[in-house]
């Protein structure tokens, strides 16, 4: 059995020195925000060898079977690894503010959506209030040809609105081709669409179906989906971090 990749005792001071500020003035003015390498490659190979030891995951999904793409994903099993465990209670920590701003903006008028709580052990608790007991973190995988369709990432009615991936495999030496795709509609506007293709250790944050847009009267829902171009060349790993468990 492959051993748990345990995050390191600097990760929490790699986090602290990211610029929380600029990225989250990022997230909240573009629909995603862009970290410079925060894992790694030790931490990223660690993850990458976990692939194929199935104690580690609870489901693994054929994308072909269902016609979501080229490729595979594998949902982590608890206890999820440590260095996962940590990174998805750490980044909510610093996204939960957002999320209850975005909420306040685009809430029904009149209502009040109930705030996400500022830990995720009190967020996951009312997932599994609502029948929401299965963990989603997991690991994704494609070989050349490999793709993803556009979709977004919503397992019950309690979802949080954003999630974080993170690139394992070095762009140009592991992989060429497969962009990270992020697909955006405004109401009554065309849909807007960026590809990037991040380093390896790089986090990138991005809504889970929707955000608050500004309009002229007041702030618009804009849907996003997010997906993989195809890969070129290699072998493309990515560790997906999404807060809200599944039915």
């Amino acid at each position: 059995m492959t051993a748990h990749p345990r995050a390191t005792d600097d990760l929490q001071a790699r986090l602290d020195a990211l610029d929380w500020p600029a990225l989250l003035g990022q997230l909240d003015a573009s629909g995603y925000a862009l970290s410079r390498p925060l894992l790694t490659p030790h931490e990223c190979a660690g993850l990458i060898a976990l692939d194929g030891d199935e104690a580690r995951f609870r489901k693994r999904i054929a994308m072909e079977r269902y016609r979501y793409g080229a490729g595979d994903y594998a949902y982590f099993a608890r206890p999820l690894p440590p260095l996962v465990s940590e990174l998805r209670e750490s980044l909510y920590r610093r996204l939960a503010p957002l999320a209850n701003a975005w909420s306040g903006r685009i809430a029904k008028r009149g209502t009040a959506a109930a705030p996400y709580p500022p830990a995720l052990a009190a967020f996951l608790r009312r997932c599994h209030a609502a029948g929401q007991l299965r963990p989603t973190p997991l690991l994704l995988h494609y070989e050349a040809g490999g793709y993803n369709c556009l979709h977004q990432d919503l397992y019950g009615a309690v979802a949080f609105p954003l999630q974080a991936t993170f690139f394992l495999s070095r762009p140009g030496e592991h992989y060429r081709g497969g962009e990270f795709l992020l697909v955006e509609q405004r109401p009554r506007q065309q849909s807007r669409g960026t590809a990037f293709v991040p380093e390896q250790g790089a986090l990138v944050l991005f809504p889970s179906a929707e955000r608050p847009v500004a309009g002229a009267r007041g702030f618009l829902r804009a849907r996003l989906r997010h997906g993989v171009s195809t890969v070129t060349q290699g072998r493309r790993y990515t560790l997906g971090i999404i807060f809200h468990d599944a039915e």
